[in-house]
Order: structure tokens, then C-alpha cells, then sequence
């Protein structure tokens, strides 16, 4: 049971205190995994299985949940194959396969396996709810009145978790080394979050784009996670 002071006490009162009180454009939906009583359930077992302590970890941010990833498990970056091959944790969720978990797992594998790395490391995103546009999935800064109207709630996301969770407060690391690279450096400059912010490239832009060079690009994830 996850207990007060853990670092999973802390991240699921987060999540589960999440309050999207922002306006959304026409068509638009707000995707919270935690709505869902088999997602938060799944999420509560993850978190206790691999956070119940109170060591610190650095935190990654991605962009927002996607609905096969997760949208559906409430964990990011994780599909429910993953979270059964990978974290040992079953699920009766259909078991699709999602790009970018594919590659976060190719990841945890090389750093060691799902205990090693996350005893050292959290994924998060800038906006930990996710959007879609007419059942589609889609980014918080792929349309402008959104990204306008989300920015007090990623920004407050962004420094409750600073607050409320054991991380490292100087460095962190961002996924995408694009559009939400840009917007966390210029969040970064105006809140003072944090001192250094390392990106990455987006697993999905590597599997899509690289996918034949897949073992150069968790080779650089691995590099740049032991800075």
C-alpha cells in the first residue's frame, strides 16, 4: 500500500489532483488516464511497485499522454505490453503496441531493466493530461488558443511536482528536441525551473523517422542520461 513521504504517495496525489480548469477550442477534448478506474488502478500498482521510497529522481518530460500509451495504462510512455512484459505488472487492457513505448523500453532495457532505471528516473510530461482533436490524438501546442489557454496549467503542473515530489532541482531532461524543447526553454527562462534542461530526441520522431538507426539513438540516451 503506497504510504505518506514515498515518492508514490507523492506523484499519484498529483496526478490524482490534476484540475484542468482552462478553456479548449472547438473539438478539442482533454484525455485524463486517471478518469479511468482500471487506468488509475494500474498506475497506483506501477507507482507503489518501483517509487514506494523516498531516493530523488531526475526528472523527463514529454510532450502529453497519447491514448495507446499513457492515455490507456496511466503511465507515461508505457502501453499495456510494456507494463506486462517490461514492468511484470498483467493487465487485461488490449495489448496494441504504441512507437514510443517501444523505445522508452529499448531504453530501460539497456540502462538495466525497469527496477534500474526507474529507481533513478520519472517521466512526466509538460502536460500531464492529454488532448484530442475529434478522437484524434494531437500535442497541446498543435493548436494556438490551446497552447495559450494550458500554459497556467502546465506551468503550475510543472512546479507542483517540483514541490511535491524528491527530484533534482538544477537539471532535467525534455523529449523533443523541437516545438516542446522550444516552449520548455522559454517556460524555463520566464519560472526559473530549472538550471540546465537536456533534450532529447522524441522516441516517436525516431521511430518513424530513424527507425533503422534505433540502437545509435538509445546509445545517445543512455549517454546523455549518466550526465
Amino acid at each position: 500500500m503506497t504510504t505518506k513521504l514515498t515518492q508514490s504517495y507523492a506523484i499519484l496525489q498529483f496526478y490524482k489532483n490534476l484540475r484542468p480548469d482552462f478553456d479548449l477550442p472547438e473539438g478539442v477534448s482533454i484525455m485524463n488516464p486517471f478518469s479511468s478506474k482500471d487506468s488509475r488502478k494500474l498506475a497506483e500498482i506501477f507507482y507503489d511497485k518501483f517509487y514506494t521510497d523516498t531516493a530523488p529522481r531526475k526528472l523527463i518530460f514529454g510532450i502529453n499522454p497519447g491514448r495507446f500509451g499513457g492515455g490507456v495504462t496511466g503511465i507515461p510512455f508505457t502501453d499495456p505490453i510494456r507494463l506486462a512484459n517490461d514492468c511484470g505488472i498483467s493487465n487485461d487492457l488490449p495489448k496494441k503496441a504504441e512507437l514510443s513505448s517501444e523505445f522508452i523500453y529499448r531504453v530501460v532495457d539497456r540502462y538495466g531493466g525497469a527496477k534500474a532505471f526507474y529507481r533513478d528516473f520519472l517521466i512526466t510530461a509538460l502536460s500531464p493530461l492529454g488532448f484530442t482533436r475529434n478522437g484524434v490524438n494531437m500535442n497541446y501546442y498543435d493548436d494556438r488558443s490551446l497552447l495559450k489557454s494550458s500554459e497556467p496549467f502546465i506551468v503550475k503542473s510543472i512546479l507542483d511536482q517540483k514541490k511535491q515530489l524528491i527530484t533534482d532541482k538544477n537539471s532535467c531532461y525534455c523529449l523533443g528536441e523541437g516545438t516542446n524543447y522550444k516552449i520548455f526553454q522559454r517556460l524555463n527562462e520566464q519560472h526559473h525551473f530549472f538550471d540546465h534542461i537536456i533534450a532529447l530526441p522524441h522516441p516517436r520522431w525516431v521511430m518513424q523517422y530513424r527507425r533503422k538507426r534505433v540502437d545509435e539513438f538509445v546509445e545517445l540516451y543512455i549517454k546523455n542520461l549518466a550526465v
